[in-house]
């Protein structure tokens, strides 16, 4: 990737033009905004404004509300009155899916219009493959332009914003079957509608893609970010792990993610997708936000990207092995003692010596910043066996510095495996997940890190373990437990969701390794279901359909049978 765009030792925000959304500007000129999507109906219309109005109180800047169709278009109109009579002037989102008339109509209530590309004009997704002629496809961006000028149109008259907001869990077909589930179809994807955007002068756009993998979703934007530089586009881009799950993992996941990206500059707005009441989802966000624009301004770090690295498909660093240290080896983890075996320490952090690069010897644990990095020491690190780095900081941009000491390393040709030791003073546990997850996370998704220590002086050695697992296995560098890929819910979900998530949960613990769907409609769950082993979906009010993977294996089934039969199904398959 040509990376004159993105200094990634250097913490700076992405150049973009400012979209502004009824009261709220967005773009690098402005904070990063964050924001959040009721999951009442939107015919609700009293339980639409108290939700709105608490997602605000907590510091949410722009709120979302599913429209299925143009009643609930039209009765964005009556939520915004009511809201307005209570003096909140927050902007109302209108998500749309399936329907193009549904955005028309929207665009005249709603302060923004989310439109979803895989499947504005083309159908639901079926993962069906179609063979197009070169002159057939061209002719299927013609009907896409036509009608999505038209929509333009009436946001230009209307002075509204557009969100084009692809989903990975619902490329349409015509997209898989040109380019495949691919990183190159989802920003294709996205790209046919910001071209158009281009070409009608129509700049009051914000740009997301969004999928259930963290390392994916990263690395797609990163895609994304390169392709519309090079093509002259500058919109905003909204970030967001979608169906992140609840509690801790889905913290953890989302940070990771967003986080990553943050850590570059790139990002003007957020939500923290968590499978809780919307509100819950705003101090997260603030607080991630926050933390990574406190970079700015920060002093340089002057640095080499390594020739192996791939910023927009990176591999993990080679390394040599020593025990369980690096190599092939999964990421290894420092921590304390503790009783759960599921998340055991592989190294008591209090056991390990660790010396200096003057002390070094082979068998060393070498304690290592990036001034450290002298000739002589690069020189004496090369010249050992069985060694592993224990790379830390206190440099006000700590990714920068981490990446930088790193790259170094690699340059330099010292093939130590490296283990990233963060020491922080939270007063909490919620704020040491979120920011050692946005701190780790990007490390681990460039490939660059063989371990992890953390440590935070009010916290136990149970929840420093459990973080520093929680980060690996939302990288997916090293999987440790059951993962949950369950959506927020909205005003499509038929089911409860957070109640049923947590059920699920309690009777699937125990299955290791399995990754299961959990998702409140059919928007995204059959296309997110293609990264999960099982999935639950909402099929319609009070039903529910069990997917293997893509395939719908049983349709319909009551609700309250539902948990037990998907039981049954992981059961029989484990036979």
């Amino acid at each position: 990737m040509n990376t004159r765009q993105i200094d990634i030792f250097n913490y700076s925000r992405r150049a973009t033009v400012e979209v502004a959304v009824g009261n709220v500007l967005i773009g690098s000129a402005q904070p990063v905004r964050v924001q959040s999507m009721t999951n009442t109906g939107t015919m609700d219309t009293e339980g639409s404004v108290e939700q709105t109005l608490r997602i605000v109180e907590r510091g949410g800047e722009l709120v979302r509300l599913t429209t299925q169709g143009n009643r609930e278009a039209v009765n964005l109109g009556n939520i915004k009155q009511q809201l307005l009579a209570r003096g909140c002037q927050v902007p109302l989102v209108a998500d749309v899916h399936f329907n193009a008339g549904v955005a028309d109509t929207a665009a005249r209530y709603a302060d923004k219009v989310r439109v979803n590309p895989g499947n504005y004009v083309d159908t639901a997704r079926t993962f069906k493959h179609i063979d197009y002629t070169d002159v057939e496809y061209a002719d299927e961006l013609k009907r896409l332009r036509k009608r999505f000028v038209a929509f333009l149109d009436i946001c230009k008259a209307e002075g509204k914003a557009v969100r084009v907001g692809v989903n990975h869990g619902s490329l349409s077909d015509r997209i898989m079957s040109r380019y495949g589930d691919t990183p190159s179809g989802v920003v294709e994807s996205c790209m046919e509608f910001l071209r158009i955007c281009r070409d009608e002068n129509f700049n009051n756009v914000v740009v997301s893609i969004k999928t259930s993998n963290t390392a994916m979703m990263v690395t797609t934007v990163r895609r994304l970010v390169r392709v519309m530089a090079e093509e002259g586009i500058s919109y905003p881009l909204h970030l967001g792990v979608t169906e992140a799950g609840d509690a801790e993992d889905g913290r953890i996941k989302s940070a990771v993610g967003i986080g990553a990206l943050l850590a570059d500059g790139i990002g003007d707005t957020l939500r923290v997708s968590l499978a809780e009441a919307p509100e819950n989802e705003i101090p997260v966000a603030k607080l991630l936000a926050d933390y990574v624009a406190c970079r700015a301004g920060h002093a340089p770090v002057e640095a080499v990207i390594a020739s192996s690295f791939n910023y927009e498909e990176p591999v993990r660093r080679a390394t040599k092995e020593w025990g369980i240290i690096g190599g092939n080896n999964v990421p290894v983890v420092f921590g304390g003692e503790v009783a759960d075996a599921d998340i055991a320490a592989d190294f008591i952090a209090a056991d390990v010596a660790v010396c200096q690069p003057c002390e070094a010897a082979n068998g060393s644990f070498v304690a290592l910043e990036y001034k450290d990095l002298t000739t002589e020491n690069i020189e004496k690190l090369k010249s050992l066996e069985n060694i592993a780095i224990v790379a830390s900081t206190t440099h006000a941009n700590p990714v920068g510095e981490l990446r930088a000491l790193v790259h170094k390393l690699t340059v330099e040709g010292v093939d130590a495996p490296v283990i990233i030791r963060r020491a922080y003073n939270e007063p909490t546990v919620e704020s040491l997940r979120i920011k050692a997850a946005a701190d780790m996370g990007v490390l681990l998704i460039d490939g660059l890190v063989d371990g992890l220590w953390l440590e935070n002086p009010s916290s136990s050695a149970d929840e420093l373990n459990a973080i520093m697992f929680g980060i690996l296995q939302a990288t997916r560098a090293r999987i440790s437990k059951t993962e949950y890929i369950a959506c927020p819910g909205c005003g499509r979900t038929m089911y409860d969701l957070q109640g049923t998530l947590a059920r699920i949960k309690a009777a699937t613990a125990h299955l290791k390794g399995l990754k299961i769907g959990v998702m409140g409609c059919i928007v995204n769950g059959p296309g997110e279901m293609a990264d999960a082993d099982y999935g639950y979906v909402g099929a319609a009010r009070g039903k529910v359909s069990l997917y293997r993977r893509k395939e719908c294996v049983e349709k319909n089934i009551p609700e309250d049978e539902a948990i037990e039969r998907l039981l049954q199904l992981i059961d029989s398959d484990r036979k």
